[in-house]
């Protein structure tokens, strides 16, 4: 199979550039709204792919012909159909032409589905009465088909070259996004080189189901070492039942750090050890949703200013996306 349209090789990119997931995201719904607006299309989607699922984070559908004037928009002039609170921002894998897509990896233009009998039975046509599709290729910045830009219509429609161009040209302006990403994981690494001699547990989990991303040696050592991707408190036990990942939750949905006071018995110490957890969220991009939690684990004998070092924490984070480096943390060498 081409690694290009490997549903297993996105999965992994867009876990890798924190997409994997039907969270909306602003930026992309602006781009659906472009897409929708230049191309005169009720319906628009940014349309992210795995091996299993197709995740709309970016989405622009028609108001109700009735909606309030701050909620309508020029290019909601002329729609008589209301699709704002019954589309989905997920839909299963072969759903759609999106797929067709991907799996072609060239833009694929149906002035009439129905004129097209292998895909006038696609259950789009029935559930959202769609007549007409434009859909393009969206590639990162090493050339992968991570999913697609698409318009839609409910009327027979011709989509003349003009158009497709545009359509190109809008899914390119979304490469810097991609490369935005990539920077911001490499300067992660420079963290997790640093965490990696911390003398403290750290853990870097993803999404509200707090999947393992990174763990640190202590980690390892002191509470265990969870298998990457797969969810946090399954993995490791004994922190959900000392409130840990309960916190995590709070912190991930609030989007403000949490400090959360627990006891309990570790790996490497006889009886009960009490930590302060401090959950930090964290995210890909700037002005992207909270994507994960950084939680640390400290104590008496291994941070002398525990309240000095979660503002370090916080610090490095927030230096990622105004493009700076690491610097070393309270008590480490430089």
């Amino acid at each position: 199979m081409d690694p290009q349209t490997s549903g297993e090789a996105r999965r992994q990119r867009l876990q890798a550039l924190g997409l994997n997931s039907a969270d909306a995201e602003a930026t992309f719904d602006r781009v659906a709204k472009v897409a929708a607006t230049v191309t005169g299309a009720p319906l628009a989607m940014v349309n992210f792919i795995n091996d299993q699922t197709q995740m709309f984070r970016g989405m622009y559908v028609p108001r109700a012909p009735d909606a309030s004037p701050d909620e309508v928009t020029s290019a909601d002039a002329g729609i008589t159909f209301d699709l704002s609170n019954s589309v989905a921002r997920e839909a299963p894998g072969d759903y759609g032409f999106c797929p067709h897509v991907v799996a072609q990896g060239a833009q694929l233009a149906l002035d009439d589905v129905l004129d097209y009998p292998r895909f006038a039975g696609n259950p789009l046509v029935n559930d959202m009465g769609v007549r007409s599709y434009l859909g393009t290729p969206l590639r990162d910045n090493t050339g992968m088909i991570l999913g697609t830009l698409c318009v839609a219509d409910t009327s027979p429609r011709t989509w003349d070259p003009q158009t497709k161009e545009l359509m190109h040209d809008l899914a390119q302006t979304l490469v810097s996004e991609f490369r935005l990403r990539d920077s911001l994981l490499a300067q992660q690494q420079e963290l997790f080189a640093v965490f990696d001699g911390a003398p403290f547990p750290i853990m870097l989990t993803e999404g509200p189901r707090h999947l393992m991303r990174y763990a640190n040696g202590r980690q390892a050592v002191v509470f265990g070492m969870g298998r990457q991707y797969l969810p946090g408190p399954s993995e490791l036990p004994g922190l959900r039942s000392a409130g840990v990942f309960d916190a995590m939750d709070t912190a991930f949905h609030s989007g403000q750090p949490i400090t959360h006071r627990a006891s309990l018995p570790t790996a490497d110490h006889v009886g009960y050890q009490e930590f302060d957890f401090l959950c930090t969220p964290v995210r890909t991009s700037p002005g992207a949703p909270i994507s994960g939690i950084l939680t640390v684990a400290m104590n008496a004998s291994t941070v002398s200013d525990p309240h000095a070092f979660s503002v370090n924490v916080q610090q490095q984070f927030e230096r990622l996306g105004a493009g700076g480096g690491s610097a070393p943390f309270p008590g480490q060498p430089g």
